[in-house]
């Protein structure tokens, strides 16, 4: 097993992340806050992987090792958080919706981290309200372990616009539909529908984020027009994926 990097405290700063750039597989002794002001970041453990874009944040909880990566140029703010200050009672990462008012924190308090003066402390602890009342997001892809679902998962990672249903996905991996509709529920939480539009929601962010047109976009993840792709997309992520890149 490699090495995981390891740094007790985890850190609070800014920077910027090229399209496709990478923060190996680490972890912390305190929670972490990661928030990408523009782009789309992904988060991945052994379990997964978590993607926001600008309106969201990803929590991620002391000692998870975890790995970043960036989609479009992003502006990347990490604000580290005592492994005593948990406001949401979170113990796996987590996507989190963020307000304008939480936006506008997280860039206050990443702007200057070792600001300790009682304007910064009181902004700090405003943070903390809000993300109590912070919604959870359900878009993450969880990782699959029985080999049959793996099959398929990984048929549709790299052709999410396949229009088989599962009883064509259970065909081609030797298993039967029951079992395979049993399994994500099972493994991943959720139905073979939901994961595959979950996985769709993925690689659009990921293309939006590159430029590609948004009919193009649509084509390519596999939505039958491109008004369905943009009423998914806008009832996911509360913008339409035309406006993705030119969102603060």
């Amino acid at each position: 097993m490699p090495d995981i990097r390891h740094t007790p405290e985890a850190p609070t700063r800014s920077q910027v992340l090229a399209s496709g750039e990478r923060i190996d597989a680490h972890r912390h002794d305190d929670h972490q806050i990661v928030y990408a002001g523009s782009g789309v970041l992904a988060v991945t453990t052994e379990s997964g992987t978590w993607f926001a874009p600008g309106n969201r944040a990803i929590w991620v909880p002391a000692g998870c090792v975890h790995a970043h990566r960036a989609h479009g140029r992003i502006a990347l703010h990490l604000l580290g958080l005592p492994a005593d200050t948990n406001p949401l009672g979170l113990s796996q990462p987590t996507v989190l919706a963020v307000s304008p008012l939480l936006r506008e924190l997280i860039l206050a308090c990443t702007r200057e981290p070792h600001d300790e003066s009682p304007e910064s402390r009181r902004l700090r602890a405003v943070l903390l309200d809000r993300l109590r009342a912070s919604p959870q997001e359900p878009v993450q892809l969880p990782v699959p372990r029985d080999p049959r679902l793996a099959a398929v998962c990984d048929l549709l990672r790299r052709n999410p616009a396949d229009p088989r249903t599962l009883a064509g996905f259970a065909a081609a991996a030797g298993a039967g539909e029951r079992t395979l509709s049993r399994l994500f529920r099972a493994e991943l939480g959720m139905t073979f529908p939901q994961w595959r539009t979950q996985l769709r929601l993925y690689h659009a962010l990921r293309m939006l984020a590159d430029d590609l047109p948004v009919t193009t976009v649509a084509h390519r993840c596999g939505w039958a027009s491109t008004s369905a792709f943009i009423d998914v997309f806008r009832r996911s992520f509360g913008y339409t994926p035309g406006t993705h890149n030119r969102r603060p």
